[in-house]
């Protein structure tokens, strides 16, 4: 008790003295220990001293949420709002007051003063502000302290403020709504400050304006819109409204524009009016840029008093505008020891930490503000941020929810929200928390740069281009506005419209890699080698400063070397374009992996320069003359191509891809039909010994495959997967004699020439990476963030797992060590589970399982299935995916597998049901056509696409038996996820079957369809017809 009269006692004589940085010291040691509403109001009036309004307004919100009548608290917090020129508001809190006013029984001076003020404003629309008297508590009487106060010393002192507010303090239009801007990175945006409308900072005198910090750790930038590269067709950014910066994650800059000033003001005992004047001056530099003339005037203060805490945070935060964060991070701690209380100390050095990027360290930090202020929806915001940043999506759903409900005029912790629901597929409720952020401010062009996103996550092709056109109405000359919709435009197969969308970008920022290698793959798509090489050469010589970047680069160069390979066969015939064939293992595995293309430029033949291809061919842009005859073909392709689109969440409707599917399962048709026409017509005409024999030897050749040395070749040595599949010279598969491989090599070159992106290639053709197992990797979860795409299949895929440890009673740790789980308490617990925390607590380290597929060629034998992988991800996160290594024994089993399901397509087709149009005579083949895709896609045989292709040849060999596919894949069903969550192929038959069966309609009319490898019969004809549509998207 004692303790407080003294400090009550100390507060009188700090207000005596017009000390109020001191007095507000006092009154934070008062409010911590027991929340006063006068502590509170008169925490408020020497806020507003130190013109410090929006910690003003967040005082009397404080005090009005403890009791709504006090008519002082409204006539403070209406001359704060005054101040910041939001004069609309003010009116509206004194009309509060005077409402509250009229029903009690109150101070009637205090009433006379609001109703004059009403009447002011009504009467012309202008404030004539007369300021309130505020009761200070002192440790026996109240001591009355007016706001309106004589003496030179704070004359002079708010004349400093007077000519400095209009540089360090938003008013009117300008703190309407959120100024703080930051960048979407890895799907994910960031930034630190806060966007407070109508609240400020509590900082022991001290408002800095730190809104955005570094963006990469251990940096800071003010760098205008940088982009991270993608690797989901996804192009995390997020631009800043027009004449604002923006930076990749948090950034100390331009304070000046900012929504949160910085203003320190504290009266010493001696000097006092010396310190205040370099204390303000500092202040403006800060603001203004000048920061290092800012860390001089603070060094003259901290000269005098080397623990003064404000001009500690003062330098600090100059400090860290330049840079300087381990400078910024001491001068922080030591306002810390000088005074523990300080809530913005530990705030910023927070935001220092995770600049540097240490998330432990900054989160520590904004924890312990928040023991300060719990209420505090500005370190709530903060807080929220940086675990977003460093991907912890569930703590910062968690603040940032805190914040929009202490602060609903936020648009930006709207936004944040968004983005760390969307991250843990709480989809609807990440749209409507966007949608919030722009019914606050609808020019928000973060909050419409996270919602395009999220629509082009969703595979909403409407509105994101409803809000990609209205970020480009905003600001003509963003250049990520036109970047994502040019990414977008590539996402559904509209290149050129990408190409247009890509130069405007590169016209205002010309040395971004990722858009130069974005815009080089739709050049190279199209079939414009000379502009695709030229961007490739751009890409390459660019300085680069991170590792992502120096990735697109090794792409780049991989790249160049495929579009010098496909110049040269743009006048060939398409069946010579063979990259698994022509292009050397080496390089191939590179490519695939990412890796730096040291090793293949010095052992591995590059392409020729384009000028050869030039001298031969006359490279021109790709155009298709369409006859009748070709606008037949590509029509019905289009329509059959469609069929393959998954309808689930982030799979865009591809137009370039559907074309590209349609073509392939007319070529595998009308090739498919010549060969089983031919292998009909020699069982018909051989005699019964023959026929039997001849079935032998037709067995025994398909049996073959023509595996060695080919697309499916398991045992071929590098120099033989050189060579052609086949021991012939012929390529092309249209012989009597079609393996597995073949039927499958067509759709798999039409992949490759759609999207030169994509490194499409036989796993097999690789060089000794095939030996160690490389194959697929499809992510679920990556740490909290949950995949899009394939998230819907994360609850049967746990339920596998089980199932596979269930019967197995081990699983195998990252070295392959075999964990032993035969405990039968640990399987009890295991079948529990629900969750990936679930079971890895359980088996209590990082592990992966093999499924299995049931044999067909080999009763009672069990192939090695896909792999389920379960792995801890930093705290609280888990990478649970699906891995599949393609090993030659794996390669070899798989290998005899599909030759045996070849073999009874083929047999299933080509006996008595040839040329049927029954559907009950060809039921049979219909099974033996899915029997044979449900290997394929546990296969994986393929670097990537494995999926697609897999579709597009079951829709061939439908049609080339004469069942058209006329449905579309169910709403949430992926075909190839049916299949490796499967254990028998009977069970995959029966799942497919029950949407695909009443879809198939008997139909010869295909056959009258133009042939494909005539139509399109080289390699430029073909890229010209993937690349030509009449219409627009």
């Amino acid at each position: 008790m004692a303790s407080a009269v003294s400090e009550r006692v100390e507060l009188a004589k700090l207000c005596s003295s017009r000390n109020w940085s001191k007095a507000i010291r006092v009154l934070d040691s008062l409010l911590s220990r027991s929340c006063t509403i006068q502590d509170l109001c008169n925490r408020a009036f020497c806020y507003s001293q130190l013109e410090l309004h929006k910690h003003v307004i967040k005082d009397c919100d404080r005090a009005l949420e403890l009791d709504p009548t006090l008519l002082q608290v409204y006539l403070i917090k209406g001359h704060a709002y005054s101040a910041l020129g939001r004069k609309e508001d003010a009116l509206v809190v004194w009309k509060q007051g005077y409402d509250y006013a009229l029903c009690q029984s109150v101070d009637i001076k205090l009433l006379l003063e609001l109703e004059e003020l009403l009447a002011n404003a009504r009467q012309d629309g202008k404030f004539r502000i007369e300021e309130p008297s505020v009761e200070f508590v002192g440790s026996s009487a109240p001591l009355t302290v007016s706001e309106s106060h004589s003496g030179s010393e704070s004359e002079t002192s708010k004349d400093i403020h007077d000519k400095s507010r209009e540089e360090s303090e938003f008013s009117g239009d300008s703190d309407h709504a959120s100024d703080v801007h930051s960048k979407f990175i890895n799907g994910s945006s960031l930034q630190t400050g806060s966007t407070d409308k109508a609240k400020g900072n509590r900082s022991n005198g001290v408002q800095i304006d730190c809104s955005n910090m570094c963006s990469r750790p251990g940096q800071f930038t003010e760098s205008n819109h940088k982009s991270e590269p993608n690797q989901r067709i996804n192009a995390s950014v997020t631009p800043s409204k027009p004449g604002h910066k923006s930076s990749d994650e948090f950034e100390w800059s331009n304070a000046i524009n900012k929504n949160k000033k910085f203003c320190v003001a504290r009266i010493s005992k001696r000097n006092s009016l010396h310190v205040d004047f370099r204390l303000s001056r500092g202040i403006a530099e800060v603001n203004d840029g000048r920061y290092a003339y800012a860390v001089g005037l603070f060094d003259q203060i901290l000269k005098e008093d080397p623990d003064y805490p404000e001009a500690l945070i003062g330098r600090g935060t100059a400090y860290a505008f330049q840079r300087e964060l381990d400078a910024a991070i001491a001068d922080f701690t030591k306002a810390i020891e000088s005074n523990p209380s300080a809530v913005e100390a530990w705030k910023r050095r927070g935001q220092a930490r995770a600049a540097l990027g240490d998330s432990v360290s900054a989160i520590e930090d904004l924890s312990k503000a928040l023991e300060f202020e719990p209420n505090s929806a500005d370190i709530l915001h903060e807080r929220g941020i940086i675990n977003f940043k460093f991907k912890d999506f569930d703590a910062a759903v968690q603040d940032l929810s805190a914040c929009v409900k202490l602060d609903k005029n936020n648009p930006s912790a709207y936004t944040y929200l968004g983005l760390a629901l969307s991250s843990i597929g709480e989809y609807k409720k990440a749209e409507e928390s966007h949608l919030n952020a722009l019914q606050l401010d609808h020019d928000f062009l973060e909050a419409l740069t996270h919602l395009t996103q999220l629509y082009q996550d969703l595979a909403n092709t409407d509105k994101a281009f409803e809000c990609l056109d209205r970020i480009l109405q905003l600001d003509v000359s963003f250049s990520k506005g036109y970047y994502m919709r040019g990414l977008f435009n590539h996402g559904i197969g509209y290149h050129r419209n990408a190409i247009k969308d890509l130069s405007n970008a590169l016209s205002i920022e010309s040395s971004n890699v990722e858009w130069l290698y974005l815009r080089a793959s739709c050049f190279h798509a199209v079939g414009q080698f000379r502009e695709a090489v030229k961007d490739y050469d751009a890409a390459l010589n660019l300085e680069l400063d991170s590792m992502d970047k120096f990735v697109l680069q090794c792409l780049a160069f991989y790249q160049k070397e495929i579009a010098l390979y496909t110049a040269s066969k743009i006048n060939s015939e398409f069946c010579w374009f063979d990259i698994d064939n022509d292009i050397d293992p080496l390089f191939k595995e590179y490519w695939c992996k990412r890796l730096h293309p040291k090793d293949v430029c010095e052992k591995v033949y590059r392409q020729p320069p384009l000028r050869d291809s030039l001298r031969k061919y006359k490279l021109k842009k790709q155009e298709v003359t369409l006859t009748k005859q070709k606008s037949a073909l590509l029509r019905v392709a289009d329509s059959l191509g469609g069929k393959v689109q998954y309808n689930s969440p982030g799979f865009l409707c591809n137009r370039r891809q559907h074309r590209m599917a349609g073509l392939a399962a007319i070529e595998i048709a009308q090739k498919v039909s010549r060969a089983w026409r031919s292998l009909r017509s020699e069982w018909k005409h051989s005699n019964k010994g023959m026929a039997k024999q001849g079935r032998r030897i037709r067995r025994k050749e398909i049996m073959a495959s023509q595996n060695r040395g080919g697309p499916g070749c398991s045992t071929s040595s590098s120099s033989e997967t050189a060579t052609s599949f086949a021991n012939s010279d012929d390529r092309s598969p249209s012989r009597s004699t079609m393996s597995w491989q073949d039927v499958y090599s067509l759709a798999v070159k039409w992949r490759q020439i759609s999207e030169p992106c994509d490194p499409v290639v036989w796993i097999n053709k690789l060089s000794e990476e095939f030996h160690s197992g490389f194959g697929s990797h499809t992510p679920l979860m990556l740490g909290q963030a949950k995949v899009v795409r394939y998230f819907p299949n994360f609850h049967r895929a746990l339920d596998v797992a089980k199932f596979v440890i269930k019967e197995r009673k081990y699983v195998r740790s990252k070295t392959d060590a075999i964990i032993d789980l035969s405990d039968r308490s640990k399987l009890e617990g295991i079948m529990l589970a629900k969750s990936c925390s679930d079971l890895h607590s359980i088996i209590g380290q990082d592990f992966w399982l093999a499924t299995w597929c049931n044999s067909t060629a080999s009763e009672g034998m069990q192939l090695e299935g896909t792999r389920i992988t379960l792995l801890k991800n930093g705290e609280r996160g888990y990478d649970f995916a699906i891995r599949t290594p393609c090993t030659p024994s794996r390669w070899d089993e798989f290998d005899a597998e599909m030759t045996v399901a070849w073999e009874a397509v083929c047999n299933a087709y080509c006996g008595e049901t040839y040329g049927s149009a029954d559907f009950n005579v060809l039921e049979s083949v219909a099974e033996a056509i899915l029997r044979m895709s449900y290997y394929w896609y546990n296969f994986m045989p393929l670097s990537r696409g494995s999926a697609v292709v897999g579709f597009v040849v079951l829709l061939g060999l439908c049609l080339a038996a004469n069942m058209e596919f006329t449905g579309s894949i169910p709403e949430g069903v992926q075909v190839d996820w049916e299949a490796i969550l499967n254990f028998d192929p009977s069970s995959f038959v029966d799942s497919v079957r029950k949407w695909l069966y009443p879809c198939l309609q008997m139909s010869t009319s295909w056959k009258e369809y133009p042939d494909v490898s005539s139509t399109f019969s080289t390699t430029g004809s073909v890229i010209a017809a993937l690349s030509s549509y009449e219409d627009q998207p």
